[in-house]
């Protein structure tokens, strides 16, 4: 039986994304969980994970400069267009690997042959295990690319954890915005839920989202987190999202609880099991199952 996989999305960072799905988590029962913000993973900040396998993940390539070959010609900082070839005195050259895009173009016109370029070998994904139950996750180091491709490796594994285990259920984190992380997260899922917050950006961003979740054809739900700062522009999300036939499940107010629930690397569902927040994301989890 193929898993139900449901993406938690929003259009902008800083929605409350991961403290939502962190609650999900320890409401879902059995289920493999898959955090897809692979630029910024933070997930295993509250599920806390005990790392099972750790694997390799070739991001781009590199360009190497060996000064014992280089004649100091400046041929390469001349026609590097990412400013990722570093100069220091009057004939010493190296490259900032946080620039380099792996062009390729210095390396070929070298008259020396000084330039090498190499894989990048500093991302990693991993299988984990935590008290709600699998999480694939991964790491990847600032300036990296291909950030797109590792998400689909992870929703593979993910997949074939849950295929071989019979688990029913993916919970897949999904990074903030609308690039290639998140289409990358979003191809093959059955539902997605948005989170959104009442500000501009916010309201600008979730409809962007939706627009390309339509564009999928994906299910697309909506909660509205932190309301109350601005209840006004809440109305007018609700309003735009239902313009939008997404159905807007719950609305869940700015609870500084969900900080205290951080910092003691719990879910908030644990932290504060009878909060208002608790009992609403609770109704919101049955809404998205389908139970309610």
């Amino acid at each position: 039986m193929k898993p139900e996989e449901i993406t938690i999305l929003s259009g902008k960072g800083g929605t409350g994304k991961t403290s939502i799905t962190a609650a999900f988590a320890s409401l879902a029962g059995e289920a493999v969980f898959c955090d897809c913000d692979v630029d910024a993973a933070d997930l295993h900040l509250i599920l806390k994970p005990d790392i099972q396998s750790t694997h390799p993940f070739i991001s781009g390539s590199k360009a190497i400069i060996d000064a014992d070959a280089c004649s100091g010609c400046g041929l390469c900082l001349d026609v590097c267009r990412f400013d990722a070839v570093v100069q220091s005195g009057d004939n010493t050259f190296s490259i900032d690997a946080l620039f380099c895009e792996g062009c390729r173009l210095c390396s070929r016109l070298c008259p020396e042959q000084a330039i090498r370029i190499e894989d990048s070998h500093n991302n990693f994904w991993y299988v984990s295990s935590t008290r709600f139950g699998t999480l694939v996750h991964a790491h990847m180091m600032p300036g990296e690319e291909n950030s797109g491709k590792l998400v689909v490796t992870i929703r593979s594994k993910a997949r074939e954890i849950a295929t071989q285990n019979n688990i029913g259920r993916i919970i897949n984190d999904g990074p903030p915005g609308i690039g290639c992380p998140v289409i990358a997260s979003l191809s093959g899922v059955h539902k997605v839920l948005l989170v959104a917050e009442p500000s501009v950006s916010g309201l600008h961003d979730a409809l962007r989202l939706v627009e390309l979740t339509r564009k999928f054809g994906i299910y697309t739900l909506a909660v509205i987190n932190k309301w109350d700062l601005n209840p006004e522009l809440s109305q007018k999300l609700e309003e735009e999202l239902r313009q939008q036939l997404v159905a807007v499940i719950g609305k869940i107010p700015f609870d500084r609880t969900f900080t205290d629930a951080m910092i003691a690397g719990l879910s908030i569902t644990e932290f504060a099991p009878e909060s208002e927040a608790t009992l609403l994301l609770k109704n919101i989890w049955k809404k998205l199952e389908g139970r309610s």
